[in-house]
């Protein structure tokens, strides 16, 4: 008999974990279209679902592509807000169960998705590092912990993905506005 978990025990068990990373991801980009929590976290498991394997390796692939997920939702988002703006059709977002939303910066979360996948293409890992840090909202010892390295090894690869992020942001100003915030 099969042992490990199914991804809808795994949704069950970590609904809390993910809508603490929801808040973060929404909070990390403040801005224009809305999107409650609850929703955020919906989309994303079914994203997940969609996708190629169920097959979680530990609690940091997981979350990492829960994470992964949710700012996808967020990108997807973004771009059909963007092309609305250029005579599409707007896609509504409505609340529910009480969750607050919060507004996103249409520009920012598109930059910031470039950003990231030229940074998965130098090193994976970094962006994983951002991802469950700057996303998920996991600390330095939680992630060590998750990809079973040395808290010190989180806190250089963090720095180390910070810079590189700036400096990718810094080359990007969207027209009319100014160059999304970097990571904190």
């Amino acid at each position: 008999m099969d042992e490990s978990p199914s991804s809808d025990e795994l949704y069950q068990h970590a609904y809390a974990e993910l809508k603490r990373m929801a808040r973060h991801h929404l909070r990390a980009v403040p801005g224009s279209t809305t999107l409650s929590t609850t929703e955020l976290v919906h989309e994303s498991f079914l994203k997940l679902r969609g996708g190629a394997s169920e097959d979680w390796q530990g609690r940091a692939h997981f979350f990492g592509a829960a994470s992964r997920a949710m700012r996808q939702v967020l990108v997807d988002f973004a771009r059909r807000a963007s092309a609305s703006k250029r005579g599409g059709h707007a896609a509504r977002v409505s609340l529910s169960d009480g969750d607050v939303a919060l507004e996103l910066q249409l520009d920012e979360i598109l930059a910031l998705d470039e950003a990231l996948q030229r940074l998965s293409a130098v090193d994976a890992r970094l962006r994983q590092i951002v991802e469950l840090r700057f996303f998920g909202g996991f600390s330095e010892r939680e992630i060590a912990e998750m990809l079973a390295i040395t808290q010190r090894t989180v806190e250089r690869q963090w720095l180390k993905a910070r810079l590189f992020l700036l400096r990718e942001l810094e080359h990007r100003t969207p027209p009319g506005g100014t160059p999304p915030p970097p990571p904190p």
